[in-house]
């Protein structure tokens, strides 16, 4: 931009409005260049952050090498030092060469009887380096935008802690981070925004930023939005996803219990852990988002873990509940990043000697064949699947595959499918939080053969006769739970397929 253009923006500044909004209304800049602007701003911060922290780690290790070893050795370099001040030039001497900030420095020390002097470290070489050096505060205006990102600072983390903490205390499920939008507490299940708490974009992009490492930042920055996994020291565990939309970036935020949660913890029936007992074969939880399947499939996990002697192999994008080994020995893959996709971990993990498989999700074809062919082949795959009831859950595994594929699929399907749990979260009454419902299908023998035989629609009529076989319809659990006085009527119709079993409170 010229002298003239600026001073025209000069005048038409608000205070209330970034820069970078004014330079598009002014047609100096078109959206599209902006969010290029915003996106290297986000990378240049993450970088010089990075940097700040190898240095100050640097300093550390230096300023502990020095007390341990108060006399450095001698330097085989030349004098760095020209002059310090000229009363004192001539009693200084070089001493060893350190390293500082990851560049080689030379120190120097007074002799005894000399006046003290601060200690000047001069680089000896300056390595060439080809990417833009960040500055210790960006300048909004030398990237064109109406924001201060200072991501390396303490106050932007401490914010981001704070803000941490208080969900966590408050028994927020999720966080919500949005640019020009107020700070938002999911509880109970409901939404709830913070009126005071409204935040710019300046300041949703420092949070964002302070969440981020480097490599993350590029992944951002390619892709437009990022899954990763948040943990904070003294606060707690967290899913998130950092994204870019059109008024600046945005972060959403899901508390993970810090350690495996037990099915009393999370309000499941004790007779789940039934499913714990198979050793070949495969069980899904389903549900919608946010309906507590991974809380779930990690306390079934943990029951595992603490109650046989076996291989425990995970796959998940993120990983969530981390699970040290107890009886078991559990190893967690996060895809994407310790390997390329669902795909490839679970080929391999044919060939790592499994007794357990844990799929994060079944998210494509490729990932359901391959934890069909384990589940078929002796070991025991538990993962989760987006459906909204067990029969839904089947179709949805024989419609995945081409039709000529199907036939063989339900054959599979009903001799290696041993149990479809359907979860839902439902307000209580009391205001307390939510409490799960579930619909469970156990495959036995008259099961499979309405899978192998493609009368699926059946399935149905023998779960809502079949409770001595383990198995119930989501709508006569809601029946129990009103009749209990655990939740309301009104909230089992919401959630009920078919409306006409709720007979409970009439």
């Amino acid at each position: 931009m010229t002298s003239e253009q600026l001073a025209s923006v000069a005048d038409k500044i608000d205070p209330q409005q970034p820069i970078g909004d004014l330079l598009v209304a002014e047609g100096f800049v078109d959206d599209r260049q902006r969010q290029r602007l915003e996106s290297l701003k986000l990378e240049l911060l993450a970088k010089h952050r990075d940097r700040r922290a190898s240095q100050k780690a640097e300093a550390d290790r230096e300023s502990s090498a020095q007390t341990l070893d108060p006399e450095p050795k001698k330097s085989s370099q030349p004098d760095v030092i020209h002059a310090v001040a000229a009363q004192s030039a001539e009693e200084v001497s070089p001493v060893a060469t350190e390293s500082f900030g990851g560049e080689a420095v030379e120190s120097t020390k007074a002799p005894e009887s000399a006046p003290p002097l601060t200690e000047v470290r001069t680089p000896v070489t300056a390595p060439a380096e080809s990417h833009i050096e960040a500055p210790t505060e960006l300048d909004p205006e030398s990237l064109g935008l109406g924001l201060s990102f200072q991501s390396a600072s303490s106050a932007t983390c401490d914010s981001l802690d704070e803000i941490l903490r208080q969900a966590v205390e408050s028994g927020a499920s999720d966080i919500h981070i949005h640019s020009e939008g107020r700070l938002a507490f999911r509880i109970g299940g409901k939404l709830i925004a913070e009126d005071h708490r409204h935040l710019d974009a300046e300041a949703a992009e420092r949070l964002v930023g302070s969440a981020l490492s480097e490599k993350q930042c590029q992944e951002l920055r390619r892709f437009g939005e990022l899954d990763f996994c948040l943990e904070r020291e003294n606060v707690g565990r967290f899913r998130a996803n950092a994204y870019r939309q059109q008024r600046g970036f945005d972060l959403v935020l899901r508390s993970i219990p810090a350690v495996p949660p037990t099915l009393e913890e999370l309000g499941l029936p004790a007779e789940l852990e039934r499913l714990t007992d198979f050793h070949q074969g495969m069980v899904l939880l389903t549900g919608p988002a946010g309906c507590g399947k991974s809380a779930t499939l990690a306390a079934l996990v943990n029951l595992i873990n603490e109650n046989r002697e076996e291989h425990i192999l995970s796959v998940e994008d993120p990983i969530e509940v981390v699970h040290p080994s107890k009886g078991c020995l559990v190893n967690q893959r996060h895809a994407g990043r310790h390997t390329q996709s669902f795909g490839r971990a679970l080929r391999g993990a044919l060939r790592e000697d499994p007794d357990v498989i844990v799929i994060g999700e079944l998210r494509d074809l490729e990932t359901i064949s391959l934890a069909m062919t384990a589940a078929e082949t002796g070991h025991f795959v538990l993962a989760t699947l987006h459906t909204n009831n067990a029969v839904r859950t089947i179709n949805r595994l024989i419609g995945a595959f081409p039709s000529g594929e199907q036939a063989q699929v339900r054959a599979m399907l009903s001799v290696s499918l041993r149990a479809v749990v359907s979860q839902r979260l439902v307000p209580r009454v009391d205001g307390s939080g939510r409490l799960p419902v579930l619909e469970v299908l156990r495959i036995n023998k008259a099961i499979g053969n309405l899978i192998r035989d493609e009368k699926t629609i059946q399935i149905r009529s023998a779960m809502q006769t079949g409770r001595n076989h383990g198995m119930y319809l989501l709508e006569q659990s809601l029946n129990e739970c009103v009749e209990s006085g655990q939740i309301s009527r009104d909230s089992a119709l919401q959630l009920a397929e078919e409306k006409k079993l709720i007979t409970a409170g009439l």
